[in-house]
């Protein structure tokens, strides 16, 4: 029925019609990012527009994932500007820029400040596509979250 109260499932996650709410309160998820494929993967880079070295950064990231989209069709890449995206980031304490998220259905891969080299963003993704999702602060998992929700 729409518009019905929400029904208590398994594993602390709360589904109604119009998406699902993990306990805790971290937000409502989308029937999209119910619906995310098992293989699509995040690659999300934030910055803000005031930072020189995110200006530079932004054409190395584009660069270095390009091949990465040939070899992975549901690969999502992000630029998020951490000012104009507050709403997106939440509470996850950016330090330094450029900062990156790499995040599919399983789990957070790696979330971390980066060098702007391109070895290094070829590095860090090598080993996050091979390894298996690490531990993350509660803030990391919430953006996360909301990322794969994120449409485009």
């Amino acid at each position: 029925m729409f518009g019905a109260a929400p029904r208590d499932v398994n594993e602390g996650i709360r589904y109604s019609t119009f998406g699902a709410r993990m306990s805790g309160g971290s937000g409502w998820l989308t029937m999209p990012a119910l619906m995310e494929r098992e293989d699509t993967l995040h690659v999300a880079c934030l910055c803000a527009a005031w930072c020189r070295t995110c200006d530079g950064y932004a054409p190395l990231f584009e660069q270095v994932l390009a091949p990465l989209r040939a070899q992975h069709p549901h690969l999502h890449t992000h630029w998020i500007d951490i000012e104009d995206e507050a709403e997106l980031v939440g509470d996850y304490d950016v330090e330094t820029f450029p900062t990156l998220v790499v995040a599919d259905a399983r789990g957070v891969r790696f979330a971390g400040p980066l060098t702007p080299q391109p070895e290094t963003l070829q590095r860090v993704l090598r080993a996050a596509l091979a390894g298996a999702p690490v531990a993350q602060s509660p803030e990391v998992l919430a953006f996360a979250q909301r990322l794969r929700a994120r449409r485009g």
